[in-house]
């Protein structure tokens, strides 16, 4: 039996396809409008600026990302399962939203207060000051080498999402692969970048 959405998410649908195609500075509430198969009118009754529709997007697309990693930090496994499972499930979240990363990066280029606006207004926190700490806490007990642990969190991170920013120069300029292939490759990021991270921290 096929699900009917409502309005709101008819809306935010279109919306989203709208910032990632034409940037917040392209996007037009009145596109989205039509998108969505409803008038203006009606847009800005369930939303009233772009300000407010963009935030809520996007919320909609990270939120689905920070919990996740929180239930991840929070957990009790030991800080190398930890450093996998965060890897995989960013990883997990990467492929299903490919588009994003370069879009972010383009949004934050612009007007980056748009973007964290988003993430305090929805409460996307992730809880890096207890990942630091357990990091802190690895290397007192010689788990791992001293290490600063931004440095560490910024190697994970970009090596995480640089494939996909950058996906236009690797695919067609340096590797010439064809989509599949750097499809095969995308998802064999987890295991190359969890073996870099391990052997450059390990004792």
């Amino acid at each position: 039996m096929e699900v009917e959405i409502t309005t709101e998410e008819k809306i935010l649908i279109a919306a989203r396809k709208v910032f990632i195609e034409k940037g917040w500075d392209g996007a037009r509430m009145q596109e989205i409008a039509d998108n969505a198969g409803i008038n203006k009118a009606l847009l800005h009754y369930y939303f009233r600026n772009k300000e407010q529709l963009f935030k809520r997007v996007f919320a909609g697309i990270v939120g689905k990302l920070i919990p996740n990693l929180n239930t991840i930090i929070q957990s009790e496994q030991p800080i190398f399962e930890k450093i996998q499972a965060f890897i995989d499930a960013y990883l997990d979240f990467l492929l299903a939203n490919q588009e994003l990363p370069l879009f972010v990066a383009n949004e934050l280029s612009r007007n980056a207060n748009l973007i964290v606006g988003a993430f305090e207004e929805n409460g996307l926190k992730p809880m890096v000051g207890q990942m630091v700490m357990e990091i802190f806490q690895a290397i007192e007990n010689k788990q791992i080498r001293p290490i600063n642990p931004a440095h560490l969190l910024m190697n994970i991170v970009s090596m995480c999402v640089f494939p996909f920013m950058g996906r236009s120069i690797f695919q067609k300029v340096l590797m010439q692969v064809p989509e599949e292939m750097y499809q095969e490759l995308l998802k064999q990021r987890k295991k190359e970048i969890y073996e870099m991270v391990y052997h450059s921290i390990v004792l």
